[in-house]
């Protein structure tokens, strides 16, 4: 007899576009048990939840989804998801959001580990570093428990535009991207491929550097087409890897993901949350893996680094 899997409870705060989608794509994958969907407005995380409940005898998938404006749902919770919060406008940074997200994330992760102790945290809240420090900060878990979701978003950008310069499939392409989720993002051109040729023998160096421009400005060129919010599939799509990553105990044999995880002196960088990758699993980041970077790229990674630990350090004064 085939023993049936364990109980685990997936929350994900905030039910706009990136949360409900990020909701969608937890239940379809069928690894969870539960997925609970919170939100203040009243009314919109419960009939998300119905419309995805319906949807099961068409997609297939026996995870529960449960809608609601509070959390005592989310006891007992193996991971959360944090989305709650503004998204940018057309000519807004990031970094603009800070304050007014700092409250919003403070609250939410006071409100969630009330419930749910024992829950990884990932954050996905901009702007992303910043408020994940801020996160680990008010929760007082052990920083490998509190993680953003950043390096895979910023990646599979990277991977698309070179799919498209190269014109292959993105499978084709293996790439990654560190450093922190805005202007000093460091794609690393050194460690890429494309079909089995080094990145630099596939292209040549003007459409590698327009690549890692567009990139960095991959979300900002999204804001500005959609002109009232945000991307939120290709979002969805890299916090559910983590998810998975995270509940399933490692997702493929041994695979590391890039995502914003504390630094303890790795890449010779110590006291800050930074785009790395990682090996994740049900203790949150279970490894940080060090790359070999060629010298610019690890000279940009520190100094993106020090960049983000000033941010950091104004969000955590925020808590005063």
């Amino acid at each position: 007899m085939n023993t049936p899997p364990a109980p685990l409870k997936v929350t994900v705060v905030g039910a706009g576009f990136y949360g409900s989608t990020l909701a969608q794509r937890i239940a379809e994958g069928n690894y969870a048990t539960e997925v609970v969907l919170t939100d203040v407005i009243e009314g919109k995380p419960q009939g998300l939840a119905l419309d995805l409940m319906q949807s099961r005898p068409v997609a297939g998938f026996s995870t529960r989804v449960t809608g609601t404006n509070g959390y005592a749902e989310a006891a007992g919770s193996a991971v959360a998801v944090i989305t709650a919060g503004l998204p940018r406008k057309p000519g807004m940074s990031r970094m603009d959001l800070l304050e007014v997200n700092a409250r919003i994330v403070r609250e939410v992760t006071r409100q969630l580990l009330d419930v749910a102790p024992d829950a990884v945290l990932i954050v996905v809240t901009n702007p992303l570093d910043e408020m994940t420090a801020l996160a680990a900060e008010v929760s007082g878990l052990p920083r490998n428990r509190v993680m953003g979701q950043a390096g895979i978003l910023d990646t599979a950008r990277f991977r698309h535009f070179l799919a498209e310069a190269a014109g292959v499939d993105p499978s084709q392409v293996k790439a990654i991207t560190l450093g922190s989720h805005g202007d000093t993002m460091v794609p690393v051109p050194s460690l890429a491929w494309v079909g089995g040729v080094r990145l630099a023998d596939a292209l040549s160096a003007e459409e590698i550097a327009a690549a890692v421009t567009r990139t960095r400005d991959g979300g900002a060129e999204i804001v500005g087409l959609l002109k009232t919010g945000s991307a939120y599939f290709a979002p969805a799509a890299a916090a559910e890897a983590m998810v998975r990553a995270v509940a399933t105990g490692g997702r493929g044999a041994g695979e590391p993901l890039p995502v914003s995880a504390w630094l303890d002196g790795q890449y010779g960088i110590s006291g800050v949350y930074l785009g790395v990758p990682a090996q994740l699993g049900p203790g949150g980041v279970e490894e940080i893996v060090e790359l070999p970077l060629a010298d610019d790229e690890l000279t940009a990674l520190r100094a993106a680094a020090e960049a983000v630990r000033t941010k950091q350090a104004e969000a955590r004064a925020l808590l005063s």
